[in-house]
């Protein structure tokens, strides 16, 4: 009972919640009743504050500008068909490997360029270039066992600064040996950020594991060739350069089995080229069995000044159906 009578006790002295003690408050605060209305009023938009500052929207900065294309040695974004190329193929010390490397690269450029002007008759303008052996195919493997050597970075200065004197497209050719072109073609990458650099690929000097060039004729897939298709589309699109040449060398089908595979990225041009040599008439019998599938593909032709019994002359070049949009002279 007592505890009962306790806890009776303490329930009585809390104060309940539905009351106000007038000495809990500190300031007591007057109260005004407002009936209800029945009906709610309409609402109606308030009336703007003659004494509120106008909100000023911050005006959004106009996008920033891309930065222009860069263009070609001699003009323009796009190399074929506005022009017929028209190079010289080597590598430096000597015209063991071509006649480009007969002489300095300002020879070399001055050569070329006059050979291409007597081109400059058959209905397009003339680029003339230098295809320049960027990887050469070894007899011997090498410390990586690929039988492949780049030539030093400081060579392909020298010849993409008389490009850029002589406003030529310079052409760096891969020679893999056992590698592969992509890791190749990416050493170079400085260079390929030049609107004058393209690239191209020499299947005859690409070797199985067990192979060594110069035994054998080489050969490539089309996923191997497309793979460096795709990375060079990507610079071109993403350093906003104008078009480059993809140039595949060929002179039997076997070297490009799947050839029907090779696909065309955006912002190249890929030129499948006629490597044989031997006599005119042989020459031309090779250009029409490869069978080139042009368009959209492009069409090149090869030129030997030595080895060829018989030096083609530009009109008899020119009278190939599909007509070359690139003649080399090796």
């Amino acid at each position: 009972m007592a505890l009962i009578a306790l806890l009776a006790a303490c329930t009585s002295a809390r104060p309940s919640l539905q009351q106000t003690s007038p000495s809990s408050s500190p300031t007591p605060t007057p109260t005004t009743s407002v009936p209800e209305p029945t009906t709610a009023p309409p609402t109606t938009p308030a009336a703007p504050s003659t004494s509120a500052k106008p909100t000023t929207a911050k005006p959004t900065p106009p996008p920033k500008p891309k930065p222009p294309l860069a263009a070609l040695p001699r003009g323009g974004q796009h190399i074929l068909p506005a022009y017929r190329v028209v190079a010289y193929y080597g590598a430096p010390g000597g015209d063991e490997l071509g006649v480009l490397g007969r002489g300095t690269p300002d020879q070399a450029a001055a050569a070329v360029a006059r050979q291409a002007a007597k081109y400059a008759r058959f209905g397009r303008r003339i680029q003339p270039a230098m295809e320049l052996i960027a990887t050469v195919a070894q007899a011997s493997p090498g410390r990586d066992g690929l039988y492949s050597n780049p030539i030093p970075p400081s060579d392909i200065a020298r010849y993409l600064a008389a490009a850029h004197r002589h406003k030529l497209l310079l052409v760096l050719d891969f020679q893999p040996g056992r590698g592969e072109f992509l890791p190749q073609v990416r050493q170079d990458e400085p260079f390929l950020l030049d609107p004058s650099v393209s690239v191209a690929l020499d299947p005859e000097w690409k070797v199985g594991p067990t192979q060594v060039p110069a035994r054998v004729i080489g050969s490539s897939s089309a996923a191997s060739i497309n793979a460096v298709g795709r990375y060079l589309s990507r610079l071109v699109t993403t350093h906003r350069l104008p078009d480059k040449l993809l140039v595949v060398h060929e002179f039997t089908l076997p070297m490009l089995p799947d050839r029907g595979n090779i696909a065309r990225p955006a912002g190249l041009d890929v030129v499948l080229h006629a490597d044989g040599l031997a006599s005119p008439t042989r020459k031309i019998a090779v250009y029409h069995d490869l069978r080139f599938p042009c368009p959209p593909f492009h069409a090149g032709f090869k030129l030997f000044y030595r080895a060829d019994t018989g030096l083609m002359k530009p009109a008899q070049v020119m009278a190939l159906h599909p007509q070359p949009d690139i003649v080399t002279y090796q």
